[in-house]
């Protein structure tokens, strides 16, 4: 079975208020931002998650994509940029190297395809990716809430940390003890005892947490936090 989804991403003024999406079908798409970013982000990121939500089935993946930057990056550049050290043909360092390693790592294993759409050209999977993409980025710039989607069936996304950071409450501001510095966990409220934490996490443990945390525009702490 071939699953068939298309990705795309948006950003407002590039760099601007920025977002994601992947696109299935209308049970079946997810999206997400940033309040600053590029466009490049944007697609990479939606590639990002795509793999990353399809990663618990056997199912070939056929990704529809109108950047050529992100299919070149995959299917062509990466090879050689590890061989080279993550860096290009003239020395320089790859750009969006964290996101390009993150790939490099989600696809392992996959079996996959992709193929190129012209953008803003009325296919249908590009469309829907390209409208959620796009509010995603709105809903940054307005400060509103971000359809986050429903994601994809069976998939490890029903976390806080996968929220959209407008569609909850902000937290109180910690108050700073003059004898210590604020945990990570530290209840806002002031009558509340603190105590202190210490979380341990293995490299892709903390890579799945720093990506979740980028995709929403917060903090690796603020995502940790949102977990308890």
């Amino acid at each position: 079975m071939t699953i068939i989804a298309a990705a795309d991403g948006s950003a407002l003024g590039n760099p601007g208020p920025a977002g994601w999406a992947w696109y299935v079908d209308e049970n079946t798409w997810a999206a997400g931002g940033w309040k600053h970013g590029t466009n490049n982000i944007g697609e990479l990121t939606a590639v990002l998650e795509l793999f990353t939500a399809t990663a618990h089935v056997d199912d070939d993946l056929l990704v529809l994509c109108d950047s050529q930057y992100v299919i070149n990056s995959v299917t062509k550049w990466m090879p050689g940029w590890k061989r080279k050290g993550w860096r290009k043909g003239d020395g320089k360092p790859v750009l969006n190297l964290e996101l390009m390693k993150e790939l490099d790592a989600a696809i392992a294993g996959r079996r996959y395809r992709f193929e190129w759409i012209k953008g803003h050209a009325g296919h249908p999977l590009n469309e829907a990716a390209d409208e959620r993409a796009r509010g995603a980025a709105e809903a940054y710039q307005r400060g509103t809430a971000v359809p986050s989607g429903p994601g994809y069936p069976g998939a490890a996304s029903a976390d806080p940390a996968k929220a959209a950071p407008a569609a909850r409450a902000e937290p109180a501001a910690t108050p700073v003890r003059p004898s210590a510095q604020p945990t990570l966990f530290e209840d806002a409220a002031p009558a509340a005892e603190s105590v202190d934490v210490t979380v341990r996490l293995t490299a892709d443990e903390h890579a799945r947490i720093e990506r979740r945390a980028r995709a929403q525009g917060l903090s690796v702490e603020e995502a940790l936090r949102g977990l308890i």
